[in-house]
């Protein structure tokens, strides 16, 4: 079977991955430097799963600039674009969706869309309406940045928005790429799919923003974090897992998931919603205030990127306490390999680690590595399982 991926981000690309053990997979981006990466067997971002395929595996994979030439005769068209939410509009911007739906429209092939890419709840019945198609359907992604692949081939569950034999088939592709058996799936309406994935990374959002709120208050009343974290996920409602303190969650996708859920509130009753995007800014505020009190004259901000093994720092919570110090009047130095140049916005981009936490009174991590095991009386964390 022929399939197209419109995006080869995270999403995209591991999807092209997954299904191109088994179909011929066309695989569609507008970047040129990332089509011939692609195509060289090279992956353009940094996910352990996906260098490994792409360098190891017999894959029907073709990346290309060419839209006709990926779409034509494809069965299924996968949309991966990006959707940043627009803080103006208060909601996703979705005209790259609408840019390949169009694209689509204007070949007259015979094919069916499913949109992978994060919208606002309702969007898929509007698209339908707005286009007067009915070959398109919502299915959600459950991935974390830099193990996107191996999310995909072990999937804590595959859901697909619409209850019909073309979405059946769809769902065995993705199992058939699987190393998963026994996979729980579910088809349900494309609105309430759209939902389960805002509300999916809303309650993680939630989530890291409590267990933070917990350290904040260990942090202020100096008691032990740890002990009370491990006392409280005893409870097995609670669990052992996703507990771990950090700066406030950051990313691609839960910053603009409780925004854009919270939208979507609008004339609907909630306060948890609100809070939980709320807290995110409260936490970061004070982690900044925390560096400060230790009176740096330069604070050293060990990596960009939030999580351990990622090269991806958008959205990074981190970015908004650069700001606060800086409004300090307090210097900073930014040690974060994947920065080439030597200046990150106003920041001196320090490429020697050495040198780096040499001039750092403070060296700031959200995440400990075994490099800033020498300079342990310098850095200021909230790491306590050096988990993401």
């Amino acid at each position: 079977m022929k399939i197209a991926v419109a995006g080869t981000g995270y999403v995209g690309l591991s999807l092209a991955v997954l299904l191109s053990q088994h179909n011929k997979v066309y695989a569609l981006d507008i970047i040129p430097e990332k089509v011939k990466k692609i195509n060289n067997r090279i992956s353009p971002i940094k996910d352990k799963e996906i260098e490994e395929y792409l360098k190891e595996k017999k894959l029907d994979l073709k990346a290309t600039l060419d839209y006709q030439e990926a779409f034509q005769d494809a069965e299924y068209i996968i949309i991966c674009t990006p959707t940043n939410y627009d803080e103006e509009t208060n909601k996703f911007d979705t005209s790259s969706i609408e840019d390949i739906i169009e694209k689509v429209l204007s070949m007259d092939i015979d094919t069916t869309m499913i949109i992978k890419s994060t919208i606002p709840v309702g969007y898929t019945e509007k698209i339908k309406e707005k286009y007067k198609i009915s070959n398109i359907m919502f299915a959600p992604e459950f991935l974390r940045e830099g193990s996107a692949l191996y999310d995909n081939l072990y999937p804590s569950r595959i859901i697909v928005g619409e209850k019909s034999q073309r979405a059946e088939k769809f769902a065995d592709l993705l199992k058939e790429g699987a190393l998963k058996k026994d996979i729980e799936t579910k088809f349900i309406g494309n609105t309430e799919a759209e939902a389960v994935k805002l509300f999916s990374n809303t309650y993680l959002a939630l989530r890291v923003s409590y267990f933070n709120e917990l350290d904040t208050f260990a942090e202020l009343k100096g008691l032990n974090t740890r002990e009370i974290i491990e006392g409280v996920c005893l409870d097995p409602r609670i669990g052992n897992h996703y507990n771990n303190p950090s700066f406030g969650y950051g990313g691609y996708c839960l910053p603009k998931d409780t925004k854009q859920l919270l939208a979507n509130y609008k004339d609907i009753p909630e306060n948890l919603i609100e809070a939980t995007v709320i807290s995110n800014d409260t936490r970061k505020r004070h982690i900044a205030n925390m560096i400060l009190k230790r009176n740096p004259k330069t604070v050293g901000i060990y990596r960009l990127t939030m999580k351990s093994s990622s090269d991806n720092f958008r959205s990074s919570a981190i970015l908004d306490i650069i700001n606060y110090l800086t409004s300090a009047n307090v210097k900073v130095i930014i040690y974060e390999p994947a920065l080439k140049d030597d200046l990150f916005n106003t920041n001196e981009v320090i490429h020697d680690f050495a040198t780096f936490a040499k001039e750092a009174d403070v060296i700031v991590a959200n995440r400990l590595e075994p490099d800033l095991e020498k300079y342990q009386e310098k850095v200021y964390t909230r790491d306590l399982y050096s988990v993401n």
